[in-house]
């Protein structure tokens, strides 16, 4: 078990979605937080809002986590304003609409920055710190699309994909040192947030109809809300367990994806449809 309850932990992405909905559950069960985002206001609405029971310490630090320095200091200031700090939630992700001929590859290595290498260089950042804590925990937020591929999501899956890879290579090197620290990776399924209607498009996508439609699809299929997504990942958290899955659509793909490997897909898109029509 992981307690929660007397711990501190750092957030990225806390402004909004479910890294918002993490940040005032954690408090609500004790635990003191570190909020890291872009959106200044965001943040200081959240930590406003868990500020009114005057229970917990929360500081809130301003990060783009595509940039390495901006994650270095955030580890650095978090850690000092909380020594105690023994959690970390790598939450902070971006979307990108669009087929792999039609993004550039400056708009995939935004995505790569943030999706992949933020987690990377926030796990660097903060594990010498975590090893020296009787007991730790690192979550990494990778997607069902860290799973499953589907068409359109060249870059988006490429980097989850990546963040799946990176995070169980690591969970098995801390248990074969021996380290307290521990990983859970995980792979959220349609989560009611704003990630697709604050998405990017490819540069050569001239079809402004698809971005519209793209939304409307998602709304009609992200049936989880991040509250409950965030109860999921605490729990997970609690019980260690190493691979978190969110939502009835992503156990759903995990178990298609184990049964036909190689041919999901037509299943996959024949059901999107289905439920998209049944959302509408």
């Amino acid at each position: 078990m992981t307690a929660i309850k007397g711990t501190a932990a750092a957030v990225t992405g806390a402004a909004s979605g479910i890294g918002r909905a993490l940040a005032l559950e954690l408090a609500l069960r004790g635990c003191d937080l570190a909020l890291a985002d872009r959106d200044e206001a965001g943040l200081q609405a959240v930590a406003a809002e868990i500020a009114r029971d005057g229970k917990r310490k929360v500081t809130t630090h301003r990060v783009d986590v595509g940039e390495p320095a901006e994650i270095a200091d955030f580890a650095q200031a978090a850690t000092s304003a909380h020594p105690a700090l023994n959690i970390v939630i790598n939450n902070a992700g971006v979307a990108l609409l669009g087929q792999f001929n039609e993004i550039d590859q400056a708009q995939m290595d935004w995505l790569f920055n943030i999706n992949f290498w933020g987690v990377v260089h926030s796990t660097r950042a903060f594990l010498t710190h975590l090893a020296r804590q009787g007991e730790a925990h690192i979550v990494n937020l990778s997607s069902i699309f860290g799973i499953v591929a589907p068409p359109g999501q060249t870059a988006y899956a490429a980097a989850k994909f990546a963040v799946r890879g990176f995070s169980e290579s690591l969970r098995h090197e801390l248990q074969m040192a021996g380290s307290p620290i521990r990983l859970s990776v995980v792979h959220p399924g349609g989560v009611a947030t704003d990630i697709v209607r604050n998405s990017r498009t490819g540069t050569a996508v001239t079809d402004n109809a698809r971005r519209a439609q793209s939304i409307e699809r998602f709304d009609a299929v992200a049936k989880t809300t991040p509250a409950a997504a965030a109860l999921r990942i605490i729990k997970g958290i609690e019980k260690n367990q190493p691979r978190i899955l969110i939502g009835h659509d992503a156990r759903m793909m995990d178990l298609l994806q184990r049964f036909r490997p190689a041919t999901y897909w037509p299943v996959l898109a024949r059901r999107i449809e289905k439920a998209a029509a049944a959302g509408k």
